[in-house]
């Protein structure tokens, strides 16, 4: 079983910065792709930004250049910074990891962006 519990969530103003963590933990060898996924109300959940073991980094349009992923394989971690933070970024933001071909999700954490 493999668990994923992510942090850094909360409220900031318009063009302000967050970092989400996300930490997993379990039975896990290695961890492949992990990526962080966003549902804001009323829409459909969406990939924000995804990363593999070796670093290869993949990102929604409406966040290129303003948000980084990153990753610890060591201590299972990835990270989201967040910067130039807008309204439209305002969702629940879940951590994804991939571990032997399964998907494995955090809770998520809530992020609001106030205008």
């Amino acid at each position: 079983q493999v668990q994923l519990v992510e942090s850094g969530g909360g409220l900031v103003q318009t063009g302000g910065s967050l970092r989400l963590s996300c930490a997993a933990s379990g039975s896990i060898f290695r961890i492949n792709t992990m990526g962080w996924y966003r549902q804001a109300p009323g829409k459909q959940r969406e990939l924000v930004a995804a990363i593999t073991t070796g670093g290869i980094r993949n990102y929604v349009d409406s966040v290129r250049g303003r948000f980084t992923i990153s990753r610890d394989n060591a201590k299972n971690t990835v990270y989201l910074q967040m910067n130039s933070l807008k309204p439209d970024d305002t969702a629940v933001y879940y951590c994804t990891g991939n571990v032997m071909g399964m998907d494995y999700w955090g809770k998520g954490t809530l992020v609001t962006v106030s205008s």
